[in-house]
C-alpha cells in the first residue's frame, strides 16, 4: 500500500520556491509575447531624407518616408511620405492625405496639389525634373502623411497575390490599421488633432476611414487618436448620384441648351444614367447632350480636351489599361506643334519617381515595384460600398467638424452633387450661401450647417477643376488655414 507523503517544512518551502519560478517564469514569457505583439504592431522601416535629386540644397523641412504592413501577416506593405510642419509640429494638426482614383499614388498630392514640392515643368526637357518650392503648402500649417494606398498604388506592394485585390471596405480597414501602426511609432503625434483628408476617390475613403478611427476610439482600441474631424474636396459620395448630377450642371454651365435640358429633364424624369423606362424620347435627348459635352474635359471645363494616342506596345499592361496621361505617349509629344495639356505636367513624376537615384533617395525596396506610375488603373478593385452617405451621417452625429470643398469648374464630380449629399443629412443652415474671399478678390461660395457639436462647412473654389488645390493652390491654401484655425472662411 502507497504511503502518504509526508509533508514537512522543507517540502513547503519547496514548493512555494516551484511556485514562485513558475511565476516568473509565466510573467517572462507574457512580457515576451507582449513584446513580440507590439514589435509586430508597429513593424515598419523608415528613413529621414535630407536631400532629393533634383532639388538643389538641403531639404528645408523634415521629410519622412517608410513602409507599414497591414493584413494578417503584414502582406500589405504601404509606401508613405510624412512632412513635419514647417510651422509648430507639436501643436499643429496631423493630416492623413489620401489621393483619389483608387490607385493613384500620394506623391501626386504632394507635388501636384498640396506638399511643400513642385517640380518646375516649365524648364522640364525630359531629363531628371528640377524641383521646387511650393509656397501654398499644406505642410506649413500641418504635418501630413500622404500614403500610397492600396497594395499597387505607387511603391506600396503586396507579398502575396491576394495582397492585391482590394476593395473600399478594405482600403478603409488597412488605412486604419497603417494609422495605428504608423501613431505607434510615432508616440509624439497622438495628442495632436487628426484629420483625414481626401479628394476625388479619396473622398470617398476619407469618410470610411474616419468612421473606423471613432468606432475604435470608442472601443477604446490604443491608441486613442484625436480624430477632430474630415476633409474632403469634389469627393466621391454615392456613383449614381453623382453622375447623374452632370447633366444639370452641364445645362447650368450653358454646355447644353435650355431646350435640350428640358427634352432630357421632362422624358427621362429626372434620370439620366441608365434611365428605366429607356424610352425614345429620353435617348435622343441623352444623345444631344453627349454631341455637346463628350469633347469637353471633365477634369477642368475650361481646359483642353487631351487626345488619346496608342502607347507603345507593352506585354505587362494591356493596352486598354493605359492612363491618358501615360509617358511614353506624352512625351512624344511636341509642346510647341500642340495645345497645351494639363497631362503634360504630369510627365515629370514618372521621370522622376522611376530614376534609380530617386528610388535609393527614397529609400525603396528592390524588387518590389516593376514601374512606378502616377495612377495605376490596372488594380484588381471592387466598390463594395456603392454609397458613404450613411457614413457622413454617423460622423455628424457623433460631433465631428467636416470641410466639403468644391472645384465649380469640375464636370467628373460637380459642386451641384456635393450639395446634393449633404441636404440628404437634414442639418441646420447656421450661414446662407455667401462668397469668400482671398486679397480682397471673391474665391468662392460657402455656407455652413450645424448639428448639435458637429459643423459642416460648404465651399467652393471659384474657377478650379476635379483637384482644387492643383489649378487654385494659393485660394485652397487659405481655405485650409482658416478651416483649421476655427476662423470662418
Amino acid at each position: 500500500m502507497k504511503q502518504p507523503t509526508e509533508i514537512t517544512a522543507g517540502n513547503v518551502a519547496g514548493e512555494s520556491r516551484n511556485d514562485t519560478m513558475n511565476s516568473w517564469l509565466c510573467l517572462l514569457l507574457c512580457s515576451l509575447l507582449c513584446l513580440l505583439l507590439l514589435i509586430n504592431i508597429t513593424a515598419s522601416s523608415k528613413c529621414i531624407i535630407n536631400s532629393l535629386p533634383g532639388f538643389h540644397g538641403t531639404l528645408p523641412f523634415k521629410l519622412e518616408t517608410g513602409y507599414i504592413g497591414v493584413g494578417e501577416k503584414d502582406e500589405v506593405q504601404l509606401f508613405y511620405y510624412f512632412i513635419e510642419s514647417e510651422n509648430d509640429p507639436e501643436r499643429d494638426p496631423l493630416i492623413l492625405w489620401l489621393t483619389g482614383e483608387p490607385g493613384c499614388s500620394g506623391f501626386s498630392g504632394l507635388v501636384y496639389e498640396i506638399g511643400p514640392l513642385a517640380f518646375d515643368v516649365e524648364a522640364f526637357d525630359g531629363s531628371l525634373p528640377s524641383l521646387v518650392i511650393n509656397p501654398y503648402s499644406w505642410t506649413r500649417i500641418a504635418n501630413i502623411i500622404f500614403i500610397d494606398s492600396p497594395a499597387g498604388t505607387g511603391f506600396s506592394y503586396a507579398t502575396t497575390s491576394q495582397g492585391y485585390i482590394n476593395s473600399d471596405t478594405k482600403s478603409a480597414e488597412y488605412n486604419y490599421s497603417f494609422l495605428r501602426k504608423w501613431m505607434l511609432n510615432h508616440t509624439e503625434f497622438i495628442k495632436n488633432r487628426l484629420y483625414v483628408a481626401g479628394d476625388s476617390y479619396g473622398g470617398k475613403i476619407a469618410p470610411m476611414v474616419a468612421l473606423e478611427i471613432a468606432k475604435g476610439n470608442e472601443a477604446g482600441i490604443e491608441p486613442r487618436m484625436l480624430l477632430q474631424g474630415y476633409i474632403v474636396g469634389n469627393s466621391r459620395t454615392d456613383a449614381y448620384e453623382d453622375d447623374n448630377e452632370k447633366l444639370p450642371y452641364a445645362h447650368r454651365m450653358a454646355l447644353i441648351s435650355d431646350e435640350h435640358f428640358e427634352l432630357a429633364y421632362s422624358s427621362c424624369h429626372g434620370e439620366y444614367v441608365n434611365p428605366v423606362p429607356a424610352n425614345i424620347q429620353c435617348l435622343y435627348a441623352l444623345q444631344l447632350v453627349k454631341e455637346c459635352t463628350s469633347q469637353i474635359s471633365e477634369n477642368h471645363i475650361l481646359e483642353p480636351k487631351c487626345k488619346f494616342m496608342s502607347p507603345r506596345p507593352n506585354i505587362s499592361r494591356p493596352v486598354q489599361l493605359f492612363l491618358e496621361d501615360d509617358p511614353v505617349d506624352l512625351l512624344s509629344f511636341s509642346k510647341e506643334e500642340q495645345p497645351w495639356c494639363r497631362n503634360y505636367d504630369y510627365v515629370t513624376s514618372y521621370v522622376w519617381a522611376n530614376d534609380e537615384r530617386v528610388q535609393k533617395a527614397l529609400c525603396i525596396e528592390k524588387g518590389t515595384i516593376s514601374e512606378w506610375t502616377r495612377c495605376n488603373t490596372s488594380l484588381s478593385y471592387e466598390e463594395d460600398v456603392p454609397s458613404v452617405l450613411k457614413h457622413h451621417q454617423l460622423l455628424n452625429e457623433k460631433g465631428f467638424q467636416a470641410l466639403a470643398y468644391s472645384g465649380d469648374h469640375d464636370m467628373i464630380v460637380p459642386y451641384m452633387s456635393t450639395l446634393k449629399w449633404i441636404r440628404h443629412l437634414n442639418l441646420t443652415l447656421d450661414e446662407e450661401w455667401r462668397p469668400w474671399t482671398v486679397d480682397g478678390q471673391i474665391a468662392g461660395y460657402t455656407m455652413k450647417y450645424k448639428n448639435n457639436q458637429a459643423e459642416l462647412t460648404f465651399a467652393t473654389v471659384k474657377g478650379a477643376g476635379h483637384t482644387a488645390p492643383e489649378y487654385k493652390p494659393k485660394q485652397c491654401f487659405d481655405m485650409i488655414k482658416r478651416w483649421l484655425s476655427l476662423y470662418p472662411l
